[in-house]
């Protein structure tokens, strides 16, 4: 019966996110949003990152579509930011380049035991043989290490390190809004097997995580804009969940 719930309920949770649309953001920054995803298209570190992915063991929630997602948003992220801040500076472009290569590589210990640290170890790694400013390295590094929720925020070693910590961090919890519910969930309970009573029992501590990540979101532009991302997962959230008790009722 799991076979034919999951289906019936990721479909519903697809068909709700199109009724409700895609969230501001990629109206207000569509332009920031092409900008970075074009930006990556002919870039060869971005692209050596990119390959190093596939030979990696990458989480099957979090791959490369996942990481590819997160990269464009954190570097439009920034350069949002950026241009705020101090419009008109120069250095925008390795600092952008900076995000997005974070955003590549951020899951790459996605399985593995407290997998933000082991992450930021091996993007040094990947990263010491780079054609890329020393300092940027290190920005790569410590955004790395400080992605994860709910964890200490350890301090940055200058504004802009700060900076493409923060971008990744927020491009990375946008994905905790409608993706989260039309993707991520899906491949989650798929890959492990889990029941689809498990599931509903634990549910709803689950939505209350996801309601939390509201209040951690770390620029202005997330600040404004990921509350946003985060009730339309909690809508769709809602509507799987109840659709779910209904499903498992009628198999009693």
């Amino acid at each position: 019966m799991k076979g034919q719930i999951y289906p019936a309920l990721k479909e519903k949770a697809t068909r709700v996110a199109r009724q409700i649309g895609a969230p501001s953001f990629y109206r207000d920054h569509g332009s920031e949003i092409e900008r970075s995803a074009a930006s990556l298209a002919g870039n060869e570190l971005f692209a050596k990152c990119r390959s190093l992915l596939g030979s990696a063991t990458l989480h099957p929630a979090h791959g490369i579509e996942h990481c590819e997602k997160v990269a464009v948003e954190a570097g439009a992220i920034l350069r949002i930011e950026r241009g705020r801040r101090h419009p008109g500076v120069a250095d925008t472009d390795g600092l952008v380049l900076c995000a997005q290569i974070a955003g590549i590589l951020h899951d790459i210990k996605r399985n593995e035991h407290n997998h933000t640290t082991k992450g930021s170890i091996e993007a040094e790694k990947i990263l010491g043989g780079f054609d890329l400013k020393e300092r940027y390295k290190r920005y790569v590094a410590a955004a790395i290490r400080n992605h994860e929720a709910f964890r200490e925020v350890l301090p940055s070693e200058d504004e802009e390190a700060k900076l493409v910590s923060d971008s990744l961090y927020d491009a990375d919890k946008f994905r905790w809004g409608p993706d989260n519910f039309t993707t991520t969930l899906w491949l989650i309970v798929e890959s492990a097997g889990t029941p689809v009573e498990r599931l509903h029992a634990t549910f709803l501590e689950k939505m209350e995580g996801v309601r939390r990540i509201k209040e951690t979101f770390r620029t202005d532009t997330g600040r404004r804009y990921g509350p946003e991302f985060i009730d339309f997962g909690i809508e769709i959230g809602n509507e799987i969940f109840h659709d779910m008790e209904n499903l498992i009722r009628s198999r009693k």
